[in-house]
């Protein structure tokens, strides 16, 4: 197993401790006992996933450890991640009453990933080569996706969260189309 692979499965690892911590303190919350130590070690976990995520990418393409279990571990890992987080941060409140990801947000995010995810299934039913390549769309609704989770974390200012996630939405769905545009593309081809 190469160290970018390694890396890719350590991230796995932090995805139920993120959760963890992130349920105990929106519990604490709840309760009007919130713990700092769950939230920061919530928000560590979180964010040293997501670095990690850059860096298995840039070793494995620096020292050419690329491999077929990184390729197919790798986007699980990320899923993974910024699924459970949002998740998580739509049941258990970070902050004052409702200061949470909306149930509309989560709805348009998990079906879009569970559609193309769909997607994918049904062109390898139809014994189609599936190569979704990146897309600036795809990029741009991660980094909203990022914001938004920070944004709900972190509480950097007063403004309800429905503001970056009405954001992000348009990025998410923005990506939604494109990959499925790439998915009619290779279902029509021969």
């Amino acid at each position: 197993m190469t160290l970018a692979t390694k890396i890719t499965v350590s991230r796995l690892f932090m995805v139920p401790i993120f959760a963890a911590f992130a349920i105990r303190y929106g519990l604490g919350t709840s309760s009007g006992l919130p713990l700092d130590f769950d939230k920061w070690a919530a928000i560590c976990f979180f964010t040293l996933a997501a670095v990690s995520d850059g860096i298995d990418g840039w070793i494995a393409r620096r020292f050419h450890q690329t491999s077929e279990l990184g390729a197919f571990l790798d986007p699980i890992a990320d899923k993974a991640i910024v699924l459970t987080a949002i998740l998580t941060l739509t049941f258990f409140d970070w902050g004052e009453i409702g200061w949470r990801i909306p149930y509309w947000f989560t709805a348009i995010v998990v079906g879009r990933d569970c559609f193309i995810l769909g997607g994918i299934r049904y062109l390898y039913f139809a014994k189609k080569k599936v190569a979704i390549r990146p897309h600036w769309t795809g990029k741009a609704s991660t980094l909203s996706l990022f914001v938004v989770l920070g944004w709900v974390m972190l509480l950097p200012t007063a403004i309800n969260p429905n503001f970056p996630c009405a954001v992000a939405a348009v990025f998410v769905l923005l990506s939604f189309l494109e990959y499925l545009q790439q998915g009619l593309r290779i279902l029509r081809s021969k």
